[in-house]
This record gives C-alpha cells, sequence and structure tokens, in this order.
C-alpha cells in the first residue's frame, strides 16, 4: 500500500505530523527509522529524509537514484 503523502524532511529537522487539513489527528513527533523513513501511525503520511529513496518507493523513483 502506498502512503498517501510523502513529505521530504531535512537531516536534524524535527518531525511532527497533525495530519494537515486533510487527515487531521492529535499532533504527534516521529522520529526517523534507520532506513531513512517513517509513516505516521494516524494517517500513514510518510515523513523522508530529502535525497533518501525508501523499499517502498514507485519504481520510476528507483531508477533516478
Amino acid at each position: 500500500m502506498e502512503p498517501p503523502e510523502i513529505v521530504e524532511v531535512s537531516p536534524g529537522e524535527e518531525i511532527s505530523c497533525d495530519g494537515g487539513k486533510t487527515y487531521g489527528h492529535p499532533k504527534v513527533y516521529l522520529t526517523l527509522g534507520d532506513d531513512g523513513y517513517v509513516d505516521c501511525y494516524y494517517c500513514g503520511r510518510r515523513f523522508q529524509l530529502k535525497g533518501a529513496i525508501s523499499d517502498n518507493a514507485p519504481e520510476e523513483d528507483k531508477s533516478a537514484a
């Protein structure tokens, strides 16, 4: 299943998610995993380190790296 949205973040940037206007939920703080991304456990938005290609990225994105 694809994440509903991918948000790129910079190294050291604090990551929080409130679902935005579309998914609205309580604000949570998230920590990137060793693989360079984290999915919000409420809404599924993916926060990904800029320049990182996750294993779940569409095939055309993987070939660009």
